[in-house]
């Protein structure tokens, strides 16, 4: 049965290719060459690029418009065959040259070897027609996933999109090889390494992977494509986004035995810009895209991908919960020292957050787990209760400092907790001085006292995402309530 259509058309624009699998078994090499011998091979086909993107957002339950060039050879009409059974309507700019084409050899969910065809050069793409035009001006948003073979770089397409009403969503999942987005995007949605190719190493900071590197790329490439917001997607590390002058969000992905990881970006972006269609905000679409890139990649990610089943997985559930206990007895607590020179010793960063964590709920839970997942180790900065009675008044905390020490170390997410008795962290964190400070609250929130202290010695400080619905004070009314 195919899913209820949600409302507004999606329209997606960009260079579809037709991808291919190969998939068989390995039990021998060959007796010429120390190559494995691929058996019982079957083949299963499925639209790629842009194709991809349309597809995973038709099995959402969208209505989906692809703006696209398709070639008339062989390759090209199965593509257009496999988008017809998906249900894609096709705006097709036509293709003056051969189809692009992925073949992967695969043997027991991993890829052997990978033939491309079709060449890397663009090819000559027909141009927008009026039927593309119109396709655009009644999108509730547009996505352009851009291979970086002509399609985004049509003239007549990119003007259209500047005069897209303003109300519109327009997404830009850039190549390194494509043309600059246009002005005023809603979203960018580069990977890790287009993001340093596109921007280069902004000037003050230092070249690498590290979170401070990240944030400097997405703010210059932010500022010089004018867009409302740049999200660069880290693979099994989630993705950050940087709007506005606020810190970065960071949303971590959770933890997913990814055995292929292709398609992961098509999955990101198709479905930020559906929720932009619904009306998320830049922060809610790109939570909510992390969590389905994770369902995609958990369950197979493109290999598992077949057009007369292609459903994307829903996004995973909140889920919190209490782990680390110990068999047989108290496992030893070790020092906040030896935790942190521990993970600097083996070349770990280290991340701290802090708070009250007074009737500990899956909100915190869910804060904690997500600023464990950006580091090697976790650091939680807890308010003493006198720091507490200061900042919520003569009746709080509710739960004693040292049950509120013992429940976070409890959690195996946390590595160690630290209790001070000032209104903020600030000793504490010139005392350890971690890589990362993560704060859980509002994206568009002020200028942090951590977060000066923090560029003293280069760190960084990212905003989490909270649970929404989940808080102390709400829990405490709602024991009232019930008393």
């Amino acid at each position: 049965m195919s899913p209820a259509r949600r409302g507004g058309v999606l329209v997606v624009v960009g260079d579809a290719l037709l991808d291919r699998d190969l998939v068989g078994r390995v039990d021998r090499l060959a007796p010429d060459a120390p190559v494995p011998v691929v058996d019982d091979l079957s083949q299963h086909a499925r639209p790629g690029g842009a194709g991809l993107a349309a597809l995973l957002a038709a099995a959402d339950g969208r209505e989906v418009v692809l703006v696209t060039a398709l070639g008339g050879d062989e390759a090209g009409l199965e593509l257009r065959a496999l988008l017809d059974r998906a249900g894609i309507a096709v705006v097709d700019l036509g293709l003056h040259g051969p189809t692009p084409q992925k073949l992967r050899v695969r043997c027991d969910d991993r890829s052997l070897l990978r033939l491309d065809a079709g060449g890397r050069e663009p090819a000559r793409v027909g141009g927008a027609t009026a039927q593309a035009i119109a396709a655009l001006r009644r999108a509730a948003a547009v996505l352009v996933a851009d291979y970086g073979r002509g399609v985004a770089a049509d003239e007549r397409l990119r003007s259209a999109l500047t005069r897209l009403p303003h109300r519109t969503p327009v997404v830009w999942d850039p190549h390194v090889r494509g043309p600059q987005p246009v002005s005023r995007i809603t979203l960018a949605t580069p990977n890790a390494a287009e993001a340093r190719a596109l921007a280069g190493e902004p000037p003050g900071v230092v070249a690498g992977e590290g979170l401070a590197a990240v944030t400097a790329r997405a703010r210059e490439l932010r500022e010089r494509w004018s867009a409302t917001g740049v999200s660069v997607t880290l693979g099994a590390r989630g993705a950050l986004l940087v709007g506005g002058d606020g810190y970065p969000l960071v949303v971590p992905a959770p933890p997913v035995l990814a055995l292929d990881a292709c398609g992961a970006g098509d999955r990101f972006a198709s479905a930020a810009a559906g929720l932009l269609a619904d009306g998320a905000l830049p922060s809610e679409a790109v939570a909510g895209a992390v969590a389905a890139a994770s369902a995609f990649v958990a369950a197979g990610g493109a290999a598992a991908v077949r057009v007369e089943r292609a459903r994307a997985a829903p996004p995973p559930a909140a889920t919190g919960g209490v782990t680390g206990a110990v068999a047989g007895g108290r496992r030893p607590v070790p020092t906040p020292a030896e935790v942190v020179t521990a993970a600097r010793a083996a070349g770990g960063t280290v991340v701290a957050t802090g708070g009250c964590f007074d009737l500990l709920h899956a909100g915190h839970v869910a804060l904690l787990e997500a600023a464990r997942r950006l580091g090697d180790c976790l650091v939680v900065c807890l308010n003493s209760d006198a720091s507490v009675r200061r900042l919520k008044g003569p009746g709080r905390p509710l739960t004693p400092e040292p049950d509120r020490a013992a429940v976070l170390r409890a959690l195996g997410c946390v590595d160690t907790v630290v209790v001070f008795d000032e209104d903020t962290p600030e000793a504490v964190l010139e005392r350890i001085q971690p890589d990362i400070w993560a704060k859980g609250g509002d994206y568009a929130v002020g200028d942090l006292p951590e977060a000066r202290i923090l560029r003293r010695w280069g760190g960084q400080t990212v905003i989490l995402p909270y649970l929404q619905g989940r808080s102390t004070t709400a829990l405490m009314k709602e024991a009232a309530r019930r008393g």
